[in-house]
């Protein structure tokens, strides 16, 4: 269970946590000094603090600096007064992950929180390793292909490449190192690191969470925000799904590796920065350049040093390695006691296709475990769309998606692309609200994304959500 740690001397603050966490899946501790909360930071390691800036015994940005040098992993959230916005402003700067203002408003609480554990999940989730001895520079990646060893031989040039504190550019299916401990001879290694998915945050709000915005710029924008830009000045930005960022904000991306400037959304200050950027995708980026859906100038800019990592489809071999590693690993994650796979079970897993890589065979695995009994995977136990035949045919299941793409084809709609998304992304949220009875929180976590996220997606596809309550004799009954 995550473990949340509040530390405010205000009975009303750590009552409103209460209210608002009191019945979550969450252990929920308190203190009301700087000297308690580094005792229960030190006996019960929160996954999670939120720290308010001024304390009876010492002020917050102490306590933060003493739970950074213990374990900078874990993220820190400040509470603050409108008259000391700008401390917690230069803690963020320091390395804290947010700011809440008070008076503290529950929905946004929960959003940050939420937001800062699966933060601290993800740190303290082990890369991708085997158990079998790999040498050093390849312990974080599993596969022993000859395309594989290219990758590697690839990695070796880009640490080579690091020392110069180069751009680099990523393609094809992510399994691999891009955190600057991974460049250790450069001057960034030990700089901030930040990672932003461009594909998972709405286009409206990706402008300010890479340049950051000001007070008012947009309706909701209630506070300042400090940019990653701006946080990892001096560090790494790693921009994942590049090829999904819009052409605008290309435009401004491009500014910034061209001189290093930038303005937050609504202001009018120019920033200076000291960013290397990485970035990564699954589309080809040469081509949508070509096409005009890239510009070619920011697509040149990011291609100073490229690796292409190979689909899985392509390096079948790493499939048994990959395979057993996630064995391994959500075993132990599920509670389970599934120790090998059937070898019919494996020869379909090694000759299904996977559009989806790495990460579709993740999903796979968990599914399998998850009907498993026994210490043997068997092939039963697979989901059905590894299957072909009459366990499944995956190309044409009969449903109304189906039916949409194909007149959609015939048609030679030009917006099907955009209906098809839009089709499935509605029918997805309005899975996971009903499934959840309308609870924006649990259907955010259902599908693996933040509530803030979640509010978005209803907002652009105009849903609204009617909360279901079951009466308490009906629950009893």
């Amino acid at each position: 269970m995550p473990c949340l740690l509040v530390v405010d001397d205000e009975t009303a603050i750590l009552h409103a946590f209460r209210r608002a966490f009191g019945n979550s899946e969450l252990s929920l501790i308190t203190a009301q000094t700087g000297a308690d909360a580094l005792n229960r930071v030190r006996e019960q390691k929160p996954d999670v603090v939120v720290l308010d800036i001024n304390l009876p015994d010492r002020t917050g940005l102490d306590v933060f600096r003493e739970i950074q040098s213990g374990d900078a992993r874990i993220p820190v959230i400040f509470i603050t007064g409108h008259g000391t916005t700008d401390t917690a402003i230069e803690a963020i700067k320091l390395g804290a992950f947010d700011y809440l203002l008070k008076p503290l408003e529950l929905d946004q609480v929960e959003e940050v929180v939420e937001r800062a554990l699966e933060i601290s999940r993800r740190m303290r989730t082990p890369a991708i390793t085997s158990e079998e001895p790999f040498q050093e520079e390849a312990d974080l990646i599993v596969g022993r292909s000859p395309q594989m060893q290219e990758v590697l031989q690839g990695h070796r040039t880009c640490r080579r490449a690091g020392r110069h504190c180069a751009a680099a550019g990523r393609n094809g299916d992510r399994q691999g190192p891009h955190r600057p401990r991974d460049l250790p001879a450069c001057r960034r290694a030990a700089g901030p690191f930040l990672a932003v998915n461009c594909a998972a945050i709405p286009d409206a709000l990706l402008e300010s969470e890479l340049f950051g915005h000001e007070k008012g710029a947009f309706t909701g924008a209630d506070r300042r925000r400090i940019g990653k830009f701006e946080q990892c000045s001096g560090g790494t930005l790693f921009l994942d799904e590049i090829g999904d960022m819009t052409p605008l904000t290309q435009a401004k991306v491009l500014r910034v590796l061209q001189d290093q400037t930038f303005e937050r959304v609504g202001g009018s200050q120019l920033l200076k920065t000291d960013v290397r950027v990485i970035a990564a995708t699954n589309r080809d980026l040469a081509e949508l350049a070509r096409q005009g859906e890239f510009r070619s100038d920011l697509y040149y800019r990011l291609s100073v040093f490229t690796m292409t990592l190979p689909p899985l489809r392509e390096r079948g071999e790493d499939i048994i390695l990959l395979v057993r590693h996630f064995l391994r690993t959500f075993s132990r994650e599920l509670g389970k006691d599934v120790r090998d796979i059937d070898s019919e079970a494996l020869a379909i897993l090694t000759s299904y296709g996977w559009p989806g890589n790495v990460r579709e065979l993740q999903s796979v695995v968990k599914q399998a475990l998850l009907q498993a009994t026994g210490a043997v995977l068997l092939t039963s136990f697979l989901p059905t769309s590894v299957f072909g035949g009459s366990k499944l045919s995956p190309a044409r299941d009969g449903t109304d998606l189906d039916r949409l793409i194909d007149d959609g084809i015939q048609a030679a709609d030009e917006r099907l692309y955009g209906r098809i998304l839009e089709t499935v992304r509605r029918k997805l949220v309005a899975r996971a609200l009903e499934e959840t009875s309308g609870n924006q929180l649990r259907a955010a976590k259902l599908l693996g994304i933040t509530r803030g996220t979640l509010r978005s997606e209803l907002r652009a596809l105009g849903i609204s959500v009617t909360r279901q309550v079951t009466p308490p004799d009906a629950e009893q009954s």
